[in-house]
């Protein structure tokens, strides 16, 4: 024999359990290789087979679509009226019966070919088990082990599942290596060659929510919220936080008593990077200058239809405001939405007051007739 089929069926029993698959996933996983390799030793390729196996006793059985014919031209899809009556009393020509063979053993390709395909489709029924499983989990924090490190790419292990963390997922600071222990965001399974594969985060904006809320439970009662969250990860970041309930200091709420909250969520993403939490206004005046603290702003002139902002600080609040690199400014006009300019003032300003100011909404005179116009009116008034 060249398949030891309770050896099969015991070796299969085995995998099952061990990847945790329902036996009937398993049971029609065998059942479809084995009807593949009877039609190579027994039938033929297109024939409409069935075959049973008892997982326990391993006894395999075939079960052979025929057409029932008046005369048999072709045994292996046919069978005679007289013959199919013995298996289905009232069979009639035009009907189909199923011919039952046990099976005691198949071919050396056959066998390895069936075993092969088994072990494949297990592995494609394993893959969309764990792809069902994390489907209900994209959007939070699983915890995963580093399994390699290849270039810019972090393999992680899930469980039974396998991830990806890419670079710019990554935390720039960060140092990863095999065997150790992190928590990251779950952004999406993707379905490749290779089966389902987890694309994880530690870098995005919703890795540091959700590590918030885990932290600030005033969060899951509504009292308080996050309403923009500008990141560099590793580097700095900055978060607009709001009070629903009056009393309730936001920022305080999150920072927690001697910064028990904020330096939870920085033990968990690193020191090096830094974390502003601000308060959220909805004004845009008011929120772009809380946007830049510690930055001390003396006024704000907004274009609201081109998005954009000019911000003026004190001389010496200009390399504050501005950040190394240009990034605290950069980091400002995320959280806010406008282009921030920003230019120093020597003008003194009354320390704790900002001064607001829009632009005039009229249309400047951009023609050059209008401005020839304009000039020729003036020199008239200035004669007369």
């Amino acid at each position: 024999m060249d398949m030891d089929f309770k050896q099969l069926a015991l070796a299969i029993t085995a995998i099952a359990e061990e990847k945790n698959l329902p036996e009937d996933t398993v049971k029609d996983v065998v059942e479809q290789a084995l009807a593949a390799a009877y039609r190579r030793d027994y039938g033929d390729r297109e024939q409409e087979v069935r075959v049973e196996m008892n997982l326990q006793s391993g006894e395999v059985d075939a079960y052979v679509s025929k057409e029932v014919v008046s005369e048999v031209e072709n045994p292996a899809y046919e069978i005679a009226t007289a013959a199919a009556q013995t298996l289905k009393k009232d069979a009639a020509v035009g009907d189909f019966v199923e011919v039952h063979e046990r099976v005691e053993s198949f071919g050396r390709v056959a066998a390895q070919t069936a075993k092969q395909v088994i072990l494949q489709r297990l592995r494609e029924a394993e893959r969309e088990i764990v792809l069902t499983e994390f489907e209900d989990k994209i959007g939070t924090i699983v915890n995963a082990m580093v399994s390699r490190v290849e270039g810019n790419i972090v393999r992680l292990e899930l469980g039974k599942a396998q991830g990806i963390m890419p670079r710019s997922e990554q935390i720039q600071s960060e140092r990863y290596y095999p065997s150790q222990r992190l928590k990251v965001y779950l952004k999406d399974v993707e379905r490749g060659p290779r089966g389902p594969q987890l694309v994880v985060s530690r870098g995005n904006r919703e890795f540091m929510e959700l590590l918030f809320r885990a932290e600030v439970p005033e969060m899951e009662s509504g009292a308080v919220e996050i309403k923009g969250i500008a990141r560099e990860a590793g580097v700095r970041s900055k978060i607009a936080v709001a009070s629903n309930v009056q009393g309730v200091d936001p920022v305080g709420t999150f920072v927690g008593g001697h910064g028990t909250r904020v330096n939870a969520v920085v033990g968990e993403v690193g020191e090096q990077e830094k974390i502003d939490i601000v308060v959220w206004a909805e004004t845009s005046t008011e929120y772009i200058t809380n946007a830049l603290s510690p930055t001390r702003v003396n006024r704000v002139v907004l274009d609201e239809a081109a998005k954009r902002a000019k911000v003026y600080v004190p001389e010496d609040q200009l390399s504050i405001a501005i950040g190394r690199g240009g990034q605290n400014v950069r980091l400002a006009s995320k959280l806010v939405g406008y282009e921030l300019d920003i230019e120093a003032e020597t003008t003194p300003v009354v320390e704790g007051e900002v001064q607001v100011t829009e632009l005039p909404k009229q249309p400047r005179l951009k023609k050059k007739e209008q401005l020839e116009s304009s000039l020729l009116d003036a020199i008239e008034e200035h004669g007369e």
